[in-house]
């Protein structure tokens, strides 16, 4: 099964669907050093064990606490991957386990690439999207969509939030920036950004 979603030069992007709400998993792999990250250990983690263990994956970000992005963590744990979560989002994870926090704008480094961790609250008080400096992806979690922004029908969830969020933090990205969500399929910036107002107007 070929699990390879984007790639140049430099990195390698790799996903898996799993769980029964079609989460996506995605692993970056740095080319030149093998090394690589998995985000978002959501399910399955027989599936997403092996796909670490192909590839060299020794951390795993977390978007945010969701319980349909959290279910594998105990597993990897276990493996011996570092868990990281934003703060805010921590008491999510009370029952499966993290190791270290996330802080907004923290620059992650995988082998050669640097992932800039973005502050995206409004699906929840701590979500966390990445950008790959130097490339056009941006993993967006449960807070960009095509199409919208995540539910904000949770508790700790916040509409306006997540509208201020997406406009002030995602919607500063070039038009042609690939946004890979947590669910579903992906979308780009300049497909995404002329419906803010509709997203505003519809209230969802």
């Amino acid at each position: 099964m070929t699990t390879l979603h984007w790639a140049d030069s430099r990195l390698e992007v790799h996903r898996l669907v799993v769980g029964s709400y079609d989460n996506n998993v995605f692993v970056v792999r740095c080319r030149e050093t093998g090394e690589a990250v998995l985000i978002d250990a959501a399910n399955e983690h027989e599936k997403l064990l092996e796909l670490c263990t192909r590839l060299n994956v020794r951390r795993v970000l977390e978007t945010h606490g969701h319980w349909d992005h959290i279910q594998a963590v105990p597993a990897m744990r276990e493996a011996g991957l570092e868990v990281a979560i934003a703060a805010a989002d921590a008491p999510m994870l009370k029952d499966v386990g993290y190791d270290v926090f996330i802080d907004d704008a923290e620059i992650i480094e995988v082998g050669n690439l640097r992932l800039h961790a973005i502050h995206n609250p409004g699906h929840t008080a701590g979500s966390i999207s990445f950008h790959v400096e130097g490339t056009p992806l941006l993993f967006s979690g449960d807070t960009l969509f095509p199409g919208g922004p995540g539910n904000t029908k949770f508790e700790g969830s916040s509409f306006e939030t997540i509208i201020d969020s997406i406009d002030n933090k995602l919607f500063t990205f070039p038009a042609h920036t690939i946004v890979l969500p947590g669910h579903g399929v992906d979308t780009t910036i300049g497909n995404e950004r002329p419906h803010l107002q509709e997203w505003v107007d519809r209230g969802w």
